[in-house]
């Protein structure tokens, strides 16, 4: 994954995402959603297979990249969690 970050102010992001698909982008979308502090989290692939994704954020006076880094602990943790049950299950 390459990313890039195409734009930023004090309550806005926009980066790119090389080489990622709708599996982590919406992941990603729905967890910024959650954050009451989040007012806008969307992402485009302009051409599917052509084109790399571009994801926007928008805060409500929080550093986007404060949202993005909490949304993300959100997504490892659930990825912890998955993976704790899963070793337990998969053990019987």
């Amino acid at each position: 994954m390459n990313l890039k970050i195409l734009n930023k102010t004090d309550t806005e992001l926009e980066m790119e995402l090389a080489g990622e698909t709708h599996t982590l982008l919406n992941l990603l979308k729905s967890t910024l959603l959650e954050d009451d502090a989040v007012e806008i989290a969307s992402y485009d692939i302009r051409y599917l297979g052509i084109s790399e994704p571009v994801m926007y954020v928008r805060t409500s006076g929080v550093d986007p990249i404060q949202a993005v880094r909490s949304a993300l602990a959100k997504v490892t943790a659930m990825c912890d969690e998955f993976k704790a049950v899963f070793l337990e299950q998969a053990n019987i």
